[in-house]
């Protein structure tokens, strides 16, 4: 697979993400998937973004940086959100917050195998 190709895949990823049809995910995510050294399975990493959305209704994933080199991604994600409570153990309840999340990706098979994901929750901190 070319860099490119790859990139493909992840935007295709990405904007399964933002319109939350989850039923398309296992286009994107492997059914053995891992997440920061957690084994959760599809279903499992379903649950996990599922609730990230329960926890931020107006999350939406923006690729700031992306680089492939297969089989892996790195990318670094811009959110701006409100998310309704408790987030990351910080007490944001509804307050605007931005901040940046760095993922890298392995890919197997064509899809996400590895996840290793970052969030800089200092940048939450100095916002509240």
């Amino acid at each position: 697979m070319t860099p490119a190709e790859l990139a493909h895949i992840y935007r295709g990823y990405i904007a399964c993400l933002n319109r939350q049809d989850w039923t398309a995910l296992g286009q994107f995510v492997h059914d053995e998937v891992v997440h920061n050294a957690r084994p959760l399975g599809l279903t499992g990493y379903r649950a996990m973004l599922e609730q990230d959305f329960r926890e931020i209704p107006d999350l939406r994933f923006n690729i700031d940086l992306l680089i492939s080199e297969p089989p892996r991604i790195a990318s670094r994600l811009k959110f701006d959100c409100m998310p309704a409570g408790t987030f990351l153990g910080l007490a944001v309840n509804g307050r605007r917050v931005s901040f940046c999340e760095n993922v890298f990706y392995e890919f197997r098979d064509g899809k996400i195998r590895q996840v290793w994901s970052i969030v800089d929750k200092a940048a939450i901190e100095a916002q509240l």
